[in-house]
């Protein structure tokens, strides 16, 4: 009986892919299916909150940055409250969205639940976490400029307008990256098809978009 117990045990062990942490954090960038497969399969969660932390710091510097808060507020300010702030919120904003996700997936007949989508988006905004990297030198380079509406610190320094826009597209390139694991992912753990998966990415997105245009559109037409 213990015997067949052990096999037992080794077969279901044999099912899953072996991958270390390293492996991760590694083969996302080349076999993110493979990646998602073994998170999804193995409920694999470890620094699943400390990547949270930061996708909520990596939002609310690209909303401080679109809002350009640097013309109202000092930079200890924008940085504390974007560290602090979209460290300890951040992550409220995906898990909605990932409920959301599950929730019009099952529209399309997908599977998974809240907990899988918001396990899955964790990693997948690794590569837009990297870009931190280009943020903090950007503000380490420009200061609060960077967060100003006024550009002309660019146009007055050439290898500052270069590293600008190399910074820039590289935090482009990763945020796009993490879009495509996004999509794999989220095909991973609905099991849907790709085109289903962008499909779904996009409706949580239409439920909250759409009622606000006709709102605004009744406004407009009620006032003319």
């Amino acid at each position: 009986m213990e015997t067949k117990n052990t096999e037992d045990q080794f077969e279901e062990f044999e099912k899953y892919d072996t991958l270390s942490d390293q492996d991760i954090f590694t083969k996302i960038w080349t076999e993110p299916r493979r990646i998602f497969k073994f998170i999804n399969d193995t409920q694999y969660e470890k620094y699943l909150y400390i990547l949270m932390i930061f996708a909520g710091i990596v939002r609310a510097f690209d909303r401080a940055s679109a809002k350009d808060m640097g013309d109202n507020s000092s930079l200890f300010s924008i940085v504390f409250s974007c560290i602090i702030g979209g460290g300890m919120l951040g992550w409220i904003s995906y898990y909605i969205y990932a409920a959301l996700l599950s929730w019009s997936g099952k529209w399309l007949n997908g599977a998974g639940n809240t907990s899988s989508i918001y396990r899955m988006m964790a990693y997948a905004m690794i590569p837009s976490i990297m870009g931190l990297v280009f943020v903090f030198f950007q503000i380490a380079v420009y200061g609060q400029d960077y967060f100003k509406s006024n550009t002309d610190y660019l146009e007055s320094n050439i290898v500052g307008s270069i590293l600008f826009w190399i910074s820039l597209t590289i935090e482009i390139l990763l945020s796009l990256a993490s879009l495509v694991f996004m999509v794999i992912g989220l095909s991973e753990v609905q099991k849907f098809s790709i085109g289903k998966a962008v499909t779904n990415l996009i409706l949580p997105i239409a439920f909250i978009v759409v009622p606000i245009l006709i709102i605004v559109l009744i406004a407009f037409l009620v006032k003319v």
